[in-house]
């Protein structure tokens, strides 16, 4: 199987998981004290729509690339960021806990941080397909913490 085929049908699957455990409607959320910079709700499925193929891609093209016995490890990597992906939905939204969706999504932040480096050491166009993963999530830990600090 390609590379891109199995992280096309990873990134699927942590999308598909993770707005199972997304409810942006409910009264808990809609009560919550949000920044005035937060975006719209519409506003996030349609950044992650396209970072899910990015991120689908530019794994696939970094596994491609890698040597043999590199390839293994990367979609661990992939799988393990992509888990985490999933993860941070249920642990914010289904556990109800700013607090959770930190930790967890500062836990992301260190895998896409990995793999954009692993990407780099492979293809500089599969780190660019993965870069903008990296601003995204970068801008959604601080709106996470700022909805944290003001709802403790």
């Amino acid at each position: 199987m390609r590379p891109t085929v199995l992280t096309s049908a990873m990134s699927a699957a942590a999308a598909a998981l993770g707005s199972l455990g997304t409810d942006p409607g409910s009264d808990w959320y809609e009560r919550l004290d949000k920044p005035s910079w937060q975006p719209p709700g519409y506003a996030f499925p349609l950044v992650w729509t396209p970072l899910y193929g990015l991120i689908a891609w530019g794994t696939g093209r970094m596994v491609e690339r890698a040597d043999p016995d590199d390839r293994a490890p990367l979609l661990a990597l992939t799988g393990a960021d992509l888990a985490v992906n999933a993860g941070w939905c249920w642990a914010f939204f289904d556990r109800r806990s700013p607090a959770g969706g930190l930790g967890a999504i500062l836990l992301l932040d260190g895998l896409n941080v990995a793999l954009v480096r692993e990407a780099a050491r492979r293809d500089t166009r599969a780190a660019a397909a993965l870069a903008p993963y990296l601003l995204w999530t970068g801008f959604a830990t601080a709106l996470n913490a700022a909805i944290w600090r003001r709802n403790r």
